[in-house]
């Protein structure tokens, strides 16, 4: 029979359908509601499909048991494994930037204040080699001026002591101040500062042998000097210098002939060696001068006065004029007497500075003494540089017979030519020494 013609059946059946409707609306719902809170629709407690998938569970199935709630509520899925190796490298890089930023600023404290962090922890590297540890050779050079400081840098540069300031510091620590004198100086690497001490005040280990002859010294004062200079005994020089021919000098003395300047020689010099390269340099000046060979003695000794007489370079050529004046046989004021102090103080030994002449030196009778006699005297009395042996040549033009220093701070000369201007000008030398600097070499 046609089920659509029975209609209490259909009537039933309606029933069925809007109830199993219902139902089926309200289990859609709570699966809904549950899809939103536990997880996406075919997710865990869903009915699974094959190879680990989901399928959409129906009413059937959880009547029927082939699907089951009982999920809800419990575990969390697992996490997506390529997400988790992510952050464990994030987490690695910001424990290693960390580790790197303090290390950087390890690091940085360290080269900054590591003296500072050794001398607390006691951690401090020895400023010097150790004995025995001396090797090679290096030079080492010690300019004029130069002290400990400098030259503590200068042996760490040549490769000499441990440390730039090992010298120095040891020099304070022992409390020494030794006199440096300038030089090149052989010496080994990696040496204690001690030993390089030891080794710079040895006068063997000085390669640039130096001697400074300041202008207007006397034979003695130069051979001296050249003795320090050189190493050489004093009294080498003096035997050499005995026997002026067999330097080309015509004279019975090398005074005036040993000309003054700053010379370097070499390791290799002799006594005789170096009172020639003095000779030769003052030969040189004279010819430069343009002297003729017969004059040389008569000019060295002008210049000689000259240069003992002049405060200043620019009052050489007006001494040098004075003594051409008095020398002049026409002259009626001093009869030919150069009444020069130097000559007097020169020819009985009077050196000990001072401008003044005692009555001994004015009136002894001794061939250099020009209060005593008249013209030259016999011999130069000082060593002249270039300047006043030019001026022996060349004096300037003018009538002075007189002058004398008013000011000797300053080295005002005053030049006059007749003896009562020049008392007026002594009057006021006396004052200032009397008056105002009794100390300043009157």
């Amino acid at each position: 029979m046609n089920a659509a013609a029975d209609p209490e059946r259909d009537s039933d059946d309606a029933r069925a359908v809007v109830g199993a409707g219902a139902v089926s609306a309200a289990g859609h719902a709570r699966a809904t509601r549950t899809s939103a809170h536990d997880g996406p629709v075919g997710g865990p407690g869903l009915r699974s499909g094959p190879a680990g998938g989901t399928s959409t569970a129906t009413l059937e199935d959880l009547f029927t048991g082939s699907a089951s709630t009982d999920h809800i509520g419990s575990a969390p899925p697992p996490k997506n494994k390529r997400r988790r190796r992510i952050g464990g490298w994030i987490a690695l890089g910001v424990v290693l930037l960390l580790l790197g930023g303090i290390a950087g600023g390890a690091w940085y404290v360290w080269n900054t204040y590591e003296d500072s962090i050794r001398e607390v922890m006691g951690w401090e590297e020895p400023k010097d080699y150790e004995d025995g540890l001396a090797n090679g050779e290096t030079f080492v050079t010690i300019a004029s001026g130069d002290t400990g400081s400098p030259i503590s840098q200068s042996l760490y540069d040549a490769g000499v002591t441990k440390m730039p300031d090992a010298f120095y510091d040891y020099l304070i620590e022992s409390g020494q101040n030794p006199n440096f004198q300038p030089g090149v100086y052989r010496l080994q690497k990696q040496m204690t500062s001690e030993a390089a001490l030891a080794s710079l005040m040895d006068p063997a280990n000085k390669m640039e042998l130096t001697a400074q002859i300041p202008e207007g010294f006397t034979v003695d004062g130069t051979l001296e000097r050249l003795a320090e200079g050189t190493g050489i005994p004093l009294e080498e020089f003096t035997a050499a210098a005995a026997d002026p021919a067999a330097f080309g000098v015509p004279a019975n003395s090398l005074e005036g002939w040993l000309f003054p300047a700053t010379y370097t020689f070499d390791p290799s010099v002799t006594a005789q060696s170096a009172i020639q390269t003095l000779v030769d340099r003052a030969k040189q000046s004279l010819d430069a001068a343009g002297v003729p060979e017969a004059d040389r003695q008569e000019i060295l000794t002008i210049a000689s006065i000259i240069q003992r007489e002049a405060r200043y370079e620019q009052d050489m050529q007006r001494v040098s004029r004075v003594i051409q004046n008095r020398l002049d046989p026409s002259n009626q004021e001093t009869f030919g007497l150069l009444q020069m102090d130097s000559t007097a103080q020169y020819g009985i030994g009077e050196d000990d500075g001072t401008v003044s002449s005692s009555e001994e030196a004015l009136t002894d009778d001794n061939p250099w003494n020009t209060y005593v006699h008249p013209g030259l005297p016999v011999g130069p009395i000082s060593n002249p540089g270039d300047v006043a042996i030019d001026a022996a040549m060349h004096p300037a033009d003018g009538d002075w017979l007189y002058f004398v220093t008013v000011n000797l701070d300053t080295g005002e000369t005053v030049f006059t030519s007749n003896l009562a201007d020049h008392n007026r000008a002594v009057n006021q030398w006396q004052q200032w020494c009397s008056q105002q600097n009794p100390d300043s070499g009157c």
